[in-house]
Parts: C-alpha cells; structure tokens; sequence
C-alpha cells in the first residue's frame, strides 16, 4: 500500500531589526508535518505583507514584481515535489528542497561541473591548462549572470543555443580575437563530454559545434636576424644574459619554461660521444633527445661558473618570464628587430631558420621538438626562399650532368 504524502508551501517575512518594519520574505516547505525554510532574498516592509495571502499588497510594479517572484518560487517547489514523484524518488524535505535549489544528483549544475573538473584534473593537467580552464570558467559565469540573470545553471538546461549564445558573448569582449575565442569554446566542448561520461548530462549540447580556428603565420627570426642578435655589442648585463637565453633556445628548440629548469644533470653523452640536452617538456611531459649545437655550448660555457647558476644549481641564469620578456623587447628595439620577440619566436626560429632551413627532415625536427604528431610540426615548415633557391640551383645542376 502507497503511503500518501503531505505537501505544502507557506510564504512568511521575518523583521531584520525590531527598529524598522523592513522584512525578509522566507517561504517553508513542509513534507509529512516537517519542515524547512529558504530566504527569497528579497525584502518588503511589513505593513504591505499580507500574511494570510502570503504575498505583498498593492498594485505598484515593485509589488507586481514581487507578487509574480513568489508565484514562480511556488511553481518551481511544486514541479521539484512532482518530479521526485514520477520518478519514483524518496520525498522528504530535504530532496525537495535539493531539487528545487538544483544541488541533488539528478539536477547538477555548470558550476558543479567545472568545480569537478578543475578538482579532478589538478594532477594531471599542466599549471598554465589548468589557468586556462579557469580563465574559461570565469567567461561562464559572467555569461550566465548576464544572460541568464542566475550565478549558476543547471546542466540540463544546457543546449546548443547556450553555445552559440556563449560564443556571441565572448565576440563581444575586448582584446579576444577568433582563436583565443575558440580556445574557450574548445575547453566549454571537453567539460560537456565530461558531463556525458559522468552521466549528469543526458547528451552533449556541444556535439554539433563546428570549431573554426584561423591559419596564423608563425614569426621567426632570419639568418641576418638571428646573427644580428648573436653577434651585437649590448651594455646592460641583463640585455646581454636575456640575448644569451633567447639565442640558446634559438639554436635547441626549448620553451622558456624547460631552459628555466635545465640543469647540469640534463646534459648526457649522446649516442655520437657528443653533449646533448636530456629532459621533458614541460607542457606535455614529452621526453626530448636534443644535440647541442656549437652556439648552444659555448653559451653554457659562458655562465657554468655565474653566480645566479651556482647559488640556483641551475645550467643557465635565466630570470623570471616577464624579466626575460621584456629584457629581450629591449633588445629587440635596441637592435632595431622589427618583431615581438618571445620565446615562442625563438622555437619557430629553431624550426624554421636553424633546421628546417637547412635540409634537416621534418620528422627529425618533429622529435627534436619534442611533438608527438608531424602535424603539429607541419605548422612550422615554411619554406624559406633561400632553401627554395638552393634546391632549385642543385636540381638544376643534377638535371644538366644528365
């Protein structure tokens, strides 16, 4: 035999002082004689409360406005009391009032989501990854609480509207061009699929979403540029040990972050008998095997006996990345370098100009980077005229002897 259960919903004020009539609008629940109540968090003065209505008197439109909350308070405790109905679910006080609030398992939220992820992930995913979701996170809820007027929403209102509108949203913010855009919408796709794999979400709102990322050129130092850097008198010490920095990372591939870490136990003895750089990225904890050129060791010569790699322990004296930024936009303007220097320029010119330009196979450069795909080497072999030329000028020659 079923048991019947009691419901009802009350709506009371509370005074905040007993020196003004100024109250706070609560509303109980009660199920089966048990109650529990949940502040509106809006206020009213007392003598317009009509405690045998439960609502406001008048007809002014700050009534009219609070008359019509309340109603859709009651509604949505009432469509929380019959979901947990048709789905069978114990029905007490406090499974009515998660459902309503949105924090029972069956109703989790984007915020709830985002929380798990960012937990979960914290020791797998990368420091700057795990920034970076937080940057997303941060769009999300500024999103919602423009649009949607909530500090949070639930998943199962999530749909690809909610994507499109997210992304017309984050068009609309300064300095945020179309791939940095994407990045946000690319992490907002990779939280739905957890959603899915978690079974809070029924489907993923995100699925049919087309990213489109634009073709960016890659910067990159020439063979003048790059000479012009290494073989420049600079004054300042810091301008000459950031120069040094950003030549060796020229002349081996290395993010800023992986030169920032090397130290003396990272140079072995190669397969050849010669010094290479053993170590792992960073970023992808990738291993990388990378032979040191003549240019890379004399810079480690250089500093082996500098103080700041003594005291550190470290292979080189680089300073923090935003000394070491704009230490080398010094320089760059110094030398009249026409480019924004960053390290991310001194790998590409490690791609393009010190390997690539030089007839070194993309796959060879693919492992020195330290990629895991070709495709992702792929972005960084532009032909450079100069090698054009001279595989031109050889074929010709071939071409004549026959």
């Amino acid at each position: 035999m079923k048991t019947s259960t009691t419901f009802g919903v009350t709506f009371f004020t509370r005074l905040n002082s007993k020196k003004t009539d100024n109250a706070l609008i609560f509303v109980r629940i009660t199920v089966n004689g048990k109650r529990s109540e949940i502040s509106l968090k809006r206020n009213v003065s007392q003598k317009l409360w009509d405690k045998n209505k439960g609502k406001v008197r008048g007809n002014t439109t700050e009534a009219r406005a609070l008359n019509n909350y309340i109603q859709q308070v009651r509604n949505k405790l009432y469509d929380s009391y019959s979901e947990l109905q048709k789905e069978g679910k114990l029905i007490t006080v406090a499974t009515v009032k998660s459902r309503y609030l949105g924090t029972d398992e069956q109703h989790r939220t984007l915020l709830q989501l985002v929380s798990y992820h960012n937990k979960t992930m914290k020791t797998v995913l990368k420091p700057g990854t795990l920034k970076n979701y937080r940057t997303t996170e941060s769009y999300l809820k500024k999103f919602i609480k423009k649009i949607y007027k909530v500090d949070d929403i639930q998943l199962k209102q999530l749909n690809y509207a909610f994507v499109i509108d997210f992304e017309q949203y984050l068009h609309k913010l300064p300095n945020l061009n179309n791939n940095g855009l994407m990045k946000h919408i690319e992490r907002f796709k990779k939280l739905c699929k957890l959603g899915v794999k978690l079974e809070w979400l029924e489907k993923d709102p995100a699925i049919n979403y087309q990213l489109h990322f634009d073709k960016v050129e890659r910067d990159y130092l020439t063979e003048e540029e790059l000479n012009t850097l290494e073989t420049s008198t600079l004054e300042k010490q810091t301008h000459k040990i950031a120069r040094d920095i950003f030549v060796f990372s020229c002349y081996t591939g290395l993010a800023y972050c992986d030169v920032f870490s090397l130290t003396q136990e990272h140079i072995v003895l190669g397969i050849d008998g010669n010094k290479w750089i053993s170590t792992r990225r960073e970023k992808t904890s990738t291993k990388v095997r990378v032979p040191l050129l003549d240019a890379a060791l004399r810079i480690i010569e250089k500093y082996k006996n500098h103080p700041r790699c003594v005291q550190r322990q470290k292979l080189l004296p680089v300073y923090s990345n935003q000394k070491m930024n704009l230490y080398i936009k010094e320089v760059s303007e110094k030398l009249k370098i026409k480019k924004h220097l960053t390290f991310h320029i001194a790998r590409h010119t490690f791609a393009t100009t010190v390997t690539l330009s030089n007839g070194v196979p993309i796959e060879t450069v693919s492992k020195l980077l330290g990629h895991t795909k070709i495709a992702t080497t792929q972005i960084y072999a532009r032909v450079v005229e100069k090698k054009i030329s001279e595989d031109i000028n050889t074929l010709k020659l071939k071409l004549k002897a026959n």
